[in-house]
């Protein structure tokens, strides 16, 4: 279907094939993955939704819940579960983060305090695009499962999960009134 065929309804949506996406195998059954997507949502709306943690849940794909359990200032503690169908099976993953934020950079950096992954890292970036009024939004994550969970497996899925959380954001984002 061409962008004239589309319904009123979808026309306020980017074409999100033009999500870039890199994979690197690392040591160990570590996986970092990177995605990258350009949109029209302002940098306060972007930033807004990524900061909404008791909210996450509402609309990002497979987030079943997501809590702010700590936060002084800049650094904020979640814990969030996460739940995939694969292969027929019902997976699920819980992990509490520790979180900083850097407004200032666009950045929200996290790591793995505990949970179902030996590793589990990453950051969310907003990048204004110069001489534009569009943004970059950038998802970066390294996870390492435990020896049972086949990660080389889930590849895919990971790749899939991490364009379909670029998108809910950026959605949820183009609802926010900044």
């Amino acid at each position: 279907m061409n962008n004239s065929q589309r319904s009123d309804n979808h026309s306020h949506n980017i074409d999100y094939r033009t999500i870039e996406q890199t994979m690197e195998k690392l040591s160990g059954g570590t996986r970092r993955l990177a995605a990258q997507l350009t949109t029209t949502a302002t940098f306060e709306s972007l930033w807004s939704a990524l900061t909404d943690y008791d909210h996450l849940n509402i609309y990002i794909p497979n987030l079943l819940s997501s809590k702010k359990i700590f936060q002084k200032n800049n650094n904020v503690h979640l814990k969030q579960v996460g739940a995939q169908d694969f292969l027929g099976m019902k997976f699920s993953a819980e992990v509490t983060i520790d979180l900083y934020e850097e407004k200032e950079l666009g950045l929200l950096r996290f790591n793995l305090i505990k949970g179902d992954f030996r590793k589990f890292e990453g950051s969310w970036k907003i990048k204004t695009i110069k001489n534009t009024s569009k943004n970059s939004l950038i998802y970066d994550l390294t996870v390492q499962g435990f020896q049972w969970m086949p990660i080389g497996m889930i590849e895919k899925r990971l790749k899939k999960d991490l364009s379909e959380n670029l998108i809910a954001v950026d959605r949820r984002a183009k609802t926010i009134n900044n």
